[in-house]
């Protein structure tokens, strides 16, 4: 891609929302920040929400991405679980979207095969391709791990959308 571009991906989750921002500069991915936004579960379910909004909406403003990438909900056994994590999902979009971000959304199969090339890669194999990709040693949690993989995953889509001339 020409010149650099930085990328929010964003692991929402209503525990824990992970988070992570790389930057592209003439396709050398480096890694800007990551980690978690982890919550107490005796906060109220709203004030959860609320706390993943402000935070997100300031590292929005910390560290400017040009764009933000989201995972999309899975389908998951636990219905009040998908519904929790949908709602959690919701205000990191809103963050993005106050923020004027364009947004970007993958399935974890979109983004685990963009990393490793298999759609039922574990974790730990998404880690250590992480870390691989961004030459770091050490990344603070598998929600930010994750939250990177999906940025991983957004520049990887936009550099073959580019390639192949289709307008990202």
């Amino acid at each position: 891609m020409a010149g650099s571009m930085r990328v929010l991906g964003i692991d929402p989750g209503s525990i824990v929302t992970g988070y992570g921002i790389i930057e592209d500069c003439r396709d050398k991915l480096t890694h800007v920040t990551s980690g978690a936004i982890s919550l107490s579960r005796i906060t109220s379910f709203p004030q959860r929400l609320r706390e993943i909004y402000e935070r997100l909406t300031s590292i929005i403003s910390s560290y400017s991405p040009e764009c933000a990438a989201i995972e999309e909900v899975f389908f998951a056994k636990n219905v009040r679980s998908a519904i929790l994590l949908s709602h959690a999902r919701g205000v990191a979009i809103l963050a993005a979207e106050n923020a004027r971000l364009p947004l970007c959304e993958y399935s974890p199969l979109e983004v685990k095969q963009s990393l490793v090339g298999y759609g039922r890669a574990s974790k730990d194999q998404i880690e250590k391709m992480t870390k691989r990709l961004l030459n770091i040693s050490q990344i603070k949690s598998l929600d930010a791990s994750d939250a990177l993989a999906v940025a991983i995953c957004h520049l990887h889509t936009a550099r073959t959308k580019e390639r192949m001339g289709i307008a990202p």
